[in-house]
């Protein structure tokens, strides 16, 4: 029999050892995760309402690990209050981040979900913290974009992760400064459960686990900002499903960063920040910006592939997934072809047996593939991009997609797409007086 409902008990904080520990239930199945926290928090912070509050809300949003294995209807927190804000941030969490999981499983519960939870009227106090900025790292090439900006306009900043592996730790150790590292340590029999006949499994919004998890420490630890490196490119959805665009990147979109900004202000009385740095710049820019710089070139990677449970082993690119072919199209108009093949270790549009998914990639087939990839339009005006450039006008993905992309795009369709990509969007959350100090910086 399905589960009927998830319980989320209230959490617990063990201050001496550094270890948080989050028990949740389905029906009668019980399951434990634990957060190692580094030496030098606050003990006085710990012990502050405002902890207690980030403490519950993460509880929760861990949860859909555990949650997503029969996907009940109805969710219990009975020890954690919630206030009216937190309680529609928790059913975003539960909806539409994990809306790609729905799509997949063909599961049909947008709008279905009911929480219940006591009720939280009570506003905590302003919780001041240092002007200094988390800045979490995923080892890819838009956080190290982001230190390029913030190290530039001088801002104070600590590098950020949870679980750190491969390229997190190779792309820390050049940034040079000493990092936060949490932890993370999922309940094995969830793991377990997740492969057998019977349960569910798949895509959760990892970015809403790692940034609450990030504002735990930055109370914790003393930063009145966290700031992430989200493109404007993520707000676009994938498919749409049971009457609502179910998107890969949810928890890395404007209208997400929008609702958990908005709770952590409340939750800490106005002192921490939540926001993207990049949100103004689509990929192609993120990837111009980048291509500034070379000391990164052999120890990043956007290869998903990189970043499994079992932790990382192999190559930084893998060469055949839709990361990889993303990445190197973007890259491939703003990088020589030696530079690119020699950080790829193969040229990729050389390879026409991928031919299908460069064709998704540019909306020629298929959908937009289920990967933390730009807008379909974006891809395809990068392809028309190499069709005028000598370097790379004869590879053979190159020849391959040049006719249909002409057929269904235009050549000023596309050559506006190339101008909109480079030209930075208004629609940010990045404070007045930082952008100010970035600006320069990205010119």
């Amino acid at each position: 029999m399905p589960a009927t409902t998830f319980f989320i008990d209230k959490p617990v904080y063990d201050a001496a050892k550094g270890l948080v520990r989050f028990d949740y239930g389905l029906d009668d199945r019980r399951f434990c995760e634990t957060l190692e926290l580094p030496p030098g928090a606050d003990a006085r912070a710990a012990e502050t309402e405002t902890f207690g509050k980030l403490l519950g809300l993460a509880a929760i949003v861990m949860g859909v690990s555990y949650f997503k294995l029969l996907a009940p209807l109805k969710i219990a927190a009975p020890d954690i209050a919630l206030t009216t804000e937190e309680r529609s941030f928790v059913i975003d969490v539960y909806e539409n981040g994990l809306g790609e999981f729905y799509a997949r499983n063909n599961l049909q519960r947008f709008g279905k979900l009911s929480l219940e939870a006591p009720e939280d009227n009570h506003r905590p106090a302003r919780f001041d913290l240092p002007d200094r900025a988390l800045v979490p790292i995923g080892g890819g090439k838009d956080s190290l974009v982001s230190v390029e900006l913030l190290q530039a306009a001088d801002v104070a900043f600590t590098p950020f992760a949870v679980n750190p592996k491969g390229p997190i730790l190779s792309s820390v150790d050049k940034i040079g400064i000493p990092p936060i590292y949490v932890t993370r340590t999922l309940d094995k029999e969830m793991i377990r459960l997740s492969k057998e006949p019977g349960f569910y499994n798949g895509h959760v919004p990892s970015t809403a686990i790692n940034s609450m998890i990030a504002a735990l420490c930055a109370v914790l630890y003393g930063y009145n900002r966290i700031v992430l490196s989200n493109e404007r490119s993520a707000s676009e959805g994938n498919v749409t499903f049971d009457g609502r665009e179910a998107n890969h990147q949810h928890s890395k979109s404007i209208q997400f960063e929008e609702i958990l900004a908005s709770v952590l202000a409340n939750a800490t009385g106005g002192s921490l920040q939540y926001f993207s740095i990049l949100r103004p710049y689509s990929e192609a820019r993120i990837a111009s910006l980048f291509a500034r710089e070379t000391k990164y070139d052999h120890v990043f990677s956007s290869c998903n592939r990189n970043f499994r449970l079992a932790g990382h082993d192999g190559p930084l690119w893998c060469g055949e997934c839709p990361k990889c072919h993303f990445v190197f199209l973007i890259f491939a108009p703003v990088m020589s072809k030696e530079r690119l093949v020699g950080i790829f270790g193969q040229d990729l549009l050389a390879q026409s047996e991928h031919e299908h998914s460069f064709r998704e990639l540019t909306g020629l087939a298929g959908q937009k593939p289920w990967e933390c990839v730009g807008e379909i339009l974006e891809a395809a005006a990068c392809l028309y991009e190499l069709t005028k450039r000598s370097e790379w006008a004869d590879e053979p993905i190159v020849q391959l997609l040049k006719p249909d992309l002409l057929t269904q795009y235009g050549e000023g369709k596309l050559e506006f797409a190339l101008a909109e990509l480079m030209a930075d969007s208004s629609e940010h959350h990045i404070p007045q007086s930082l952008a100010a100090r970035i600006s320069p910086h990205a010119l």
